[in-house]
């Protein structure tokens, strides 16, 4: 792991602010001055100002995002973040791809870099599940294009897409930006309700609106 990161995750330091630290010389590794660019391994003593440092356990947790927040540090306006949500000691771990402010339902946050990578590498086809309402229902004949794939400016959008009571089933491997809502409006159709109810192994289950749940060890792994 690059020292600024460490140094960033085990003080609560901005990764901005870890940096001018260690151009600073305040970050010792085994007793010799950092310089930025270093690893650390598990088995360095890294110090910040003389005090020992030490990377706090991985932590996984869903949050049940509603409508109406962002995913994101910094407020929008008067738009709150997913971080008003969640308590101060959670506020240090980070979300695995984003939901928009008008996106609702699962969100994985974590400070496991390894998991999170995992998660959102186009390589992995992690498998997200979606329930979409529209202003009006589509043909059959849209539904078979929506299999097929949806010419994008990114590219081609394919999907998996079942009719259920009022709204419909979305299923897709990929995560581009606002992918289901330019899909569905590049057939003249407007999203008026998106919620995510699957990432991965990772599923809603009952959890309400604005809680999350932390996830064992056994349940982090991809």
């Amino acid at each position: 792991m690059r020292v600024n990161r460490f140094v960033a995750r085990a003080s609560g330091l901005s990764r901005r602010a870890a940096d001018a630290a260690i151009s600073g010389g305040q970050v010792m590794i085994g007793g010799r001055l950092a310089t930025l660019g270093d690893q650390v391994t598990a088995e360095d003593a890294v110090t910040l100002d003389g005090a020992p440092l030490d990377l706090p356990p991985d932590r996984t947790i869903i949050l049940h995002k509603p409508a109406g927040y962002v995913t994101s540090r910094r407020q929008q306006g008067a738009t709150p973040t997913i971080y008003s949500l969640l308590p101060k000691e959670l506020h240090d771990l980070k979300p695995v791809g984003r939901l928009d402010r008008d996106t609702s339902g699962l969100l994985v946050l974590t400070n496991d870099g390894e998991l999170a990578q995992q998660l959102q590498h186009p390589s992995s086809g992690k498998t997200k599940r979606y329930l979409v309402w529209l202003d009006r229902p589509l043909a059959e004949a849209d539904m078979k294009r929506m299999r097929s794939g949806i010419p994008l400016s990114d590219g081609p959008s394919h999907m998996e897409v079942e009719s259920a009571s009022g709204h419909y089933r979305v299923t897709l491997q990929e995560g581009r930006n606002r992918q289901i809502r330019r899909s569905f409006g590049a057939l003249k159709r407007r999203v008026t309700k998106l919620h995510r109810t699957d990432f991965g192994p990772y599923t809603l289950e009952d959890l309400q609106p604005g809680t999350w749940r932390e996830l064992v060890a056994a349940r982090v792994q991809p």
